[in-house]
């Protein structure tokens, strides 16, 4: 069977005849040619190399190389891949019921290979149709190659593997996301993809301090995340409805501050050990958290559990409504920086990713020059962590510190404020409102979420260029994309799946794929494929009348009952 040139070190697994001291037995011919018969008389696979989302940079398919993963198959790989591999087999084991087992690069015996290499690069032999194509795949890309003999990711970090392997997941039937044993010829259709992201960061916000969200259900989210190659997770941790995460220094913001949420419910808090959980969990499917602790603004929470942080030292009442822009900490009061320094200090350290959002958004109350000396001030402190602040674009006036982030969610493309804070340093992380805040409604009859910022169907959602979007801002200032879903009307997971299923992988597209695949005709076509996977998978969706779905969508969540009046953060 025909399969495309490849190196040596890029080839499929070695044959059993190939390897020096050993010759097969007659029965593992025998098992081998009826494999192979079987193959060759095949249908071809049911899924095409390039229905991946988010779009490879690359995809060079060989019909004649079909791959079908069998019961006795193997996933071989080098030490540095090995969590990545186990995740893979843990991935395919439930539908395929095959045993997968994981074993080192040098043992013969596999059919699935993940190779780590620091010089990995999607160059090949001279009859390779992929040479030339890059001089390296970078931290996250990958190279996966299809042949009728085996499959190969290579990649030159975890990361790379990581995405590699999450390709090969939507190669299989779409069967393979059951969590039950089904029949099926898992078959991967034939070639070679050549893949890495256009921005580094590509992410999304979860809100979890106007409803409280458990555990359990961040590290759906963080799944979520991971398939569609979204590397950041931005949780939203403090509010007025709610302070969210343990502080040890000042341990009445979660006790006290953690106790409400929007609608009057009993609210929660993580732990500094669920939080530690969460950071882990999503480390090892190579997505950073990013915590925010909103300031001044929006700490009516903290205020309840210290009022001496109140203007006017007076304890306000708690807070389960919908408004924004009424509260504040008292920028003339030390003891505020002191509150700051403690709290930065301890987030910080329980995060083991760069950044550590500051908010900064809607302080209403605080009069512009007492609002820049305090953010300036702020930013210092958290300089002082080690990490790099990110800030909602209300920042842009404050003096710039190092490696500063803003993080615009305008609805108007022409900010030159915020274009003159990239011109001082600034980079930018586009979160435009009226496109990927995934709170907004789909349709004016959407159950759940809000409309002030438009509605966002997904082709509205898919349909712009982070790289050309704000005026007077170059494309390289843009550090990436990222999808916020503020909570104010969503109350459980499935009603979070709703709102993310299917705008997250369009906004996933928008910050992985090369801007020459950007194709809505194409990618509605992609998109539709991946119904019956969350079908499968257990995912509840918006069956948008955008996308020609195959099957019949998730069942639309009810109403919640919470106050849906918020008109912005």
């Amino acid at each position: 069977m025909p399969t495309i040139p490849t190196t040596p070190a890029e080839s499929g697994p070695e044959p059993l005849d190939r390897l020096p001291g050993r010759q097969p037995a007659a029965a593992e011919l025998a098992h081998t040619a009826a494999r192979t018969a079987g193959d060759l008389l095949a249908p071809p696979a049911p899924v095409r190399l390039d229905d991946v989302v988010p779009a490879p940079e690359r995809v060079l398919p060989d019909p004649t190389a079909d791959f079908t993963l069998s019961a006795d198959a193997a996933i071989r790989v080098s030490p540095a891949g090995r969590d990545v591999a186990e995740q893979l087999a843990e991935w395919l084991r439930p539908a395929t019921g095959f045993p997968l087992p994981v074993a080192d690069a040098l043992v013969a015996d596999g059919r699935l290979v993940l190779t780590l290499s620091a010089a990995a690069t999607a160059t090949a032999n001279p009859g390779d149709a992929a040479a030339g194509v890059a001089d390296g795949l970078g931290d996250e890309g990958y190279r996966l190659d299809v042949t009728g003999s085996g499959v190969r990711i290579t990649a030159a970090t975890p990361a790379g593997l990581f995405h590699g392997a999450q390709t090969l997941r939507q190669l299989l039937p779409a069967a393979v996301d059951s969590t039950t044993p089904v029949t099926e010829r898992w078959a991967v259709p034939g070639g070679s993809i050549v893949d890495r992201p256009r921005f580094p960061y590509r992410g999304a916000m979860l809100d979890v301090a106007r409803h409280f969200f458990p555990v359990e259900d961040v590290l759906r989210v963080v799944d979520h995340l991971a398939r569609y190659k979204l590397n950041h997770l931005h949780l939203h941790l403090t509010d007025d409805q709610g302070w969210r995460i343990a502080v040890d220094s000042w341990p009445r913001l979660a006790e006290v501050g953690g106790t409400t949420e929007v609608g009057g419910g009993p609210g929660g808090f993580y732990t500094q050990a669920d939080y530690r959980r969460i950071v882990a969990y999503a480390a090892r499917r190579h997505v950073t958290v990013v915590p925010e602790i909103d300031l001044p603004g929006h700490t009516n929470a903290a205020l309840v559990a210290y009022p001496e942080l109140a203007p006017g030292k007076v304890p306000p009442p708690p807070y389960t409504g919908t408004e924004v822009g009424f509260s504040y900490v008292d920028p003339a009061d030390e003891r505020t920086y002191t509150f700051v320094a403690d709290v930065v200090g301890e987030v910080a350290a329980l995060t083991p990713g760069p950044w550590l959002h500051l908010g900064g958004d809607e302080a209403f109350k605080v009069p512009a020059d007492t609002y820049r000396a305090f953010v300036e001030r702020a930013q210092t402190l958290v300089a002082a962590t080690g990490k790099t602040v990110v800030g909602w674009h209300q920042l842009a006036p404050a003096g710039h510190v190092d490696g500063r982030v803003l993080q615009w969610w305008g609805t108007n493309g022409d900010d030159p404020e915020t274009a003159e804070a990239v011109r001082r340093g600034a980079r930018l992380i586009l979160s435009p409102g009226n496109r990927v805040y995934l709170d907004m409604k789909y349709a004016a009859d959407t159950p759940i979420g809000h409309d002030w910022a438009g509605l966002i169907d997904v082709r509205r959602a898919y349909d712009w260029d982070p790289g050309t979007h704000l005026t007077g801002v170059p494309a390289e200032a843009v550090l990436g994309v990222e999808a916020p879903l503020w909570t104010e009307s969503v109350t459980t997971l499935a009603e979070v799946e709703f709102m993310l299923f299917p705008r997250l992988p369009a906004v996933a597209e928008l910050g992985w794929s090369p801007r020459s695949t950007h194709d809505w005709a194409g990618f509605r076509e992609r998109l539709a494929a991946h119904g019956p996977r969350w079908t499968a998978a257990g995912i509840t969706f918006h069956p948008s009348p955008d996308v020609p779905w195959p099957t019949p969508a998730a069942a639309v969540p009810t109403q919640p009952t919470g106050d849906t009046t918020a008109d912005t953060h």
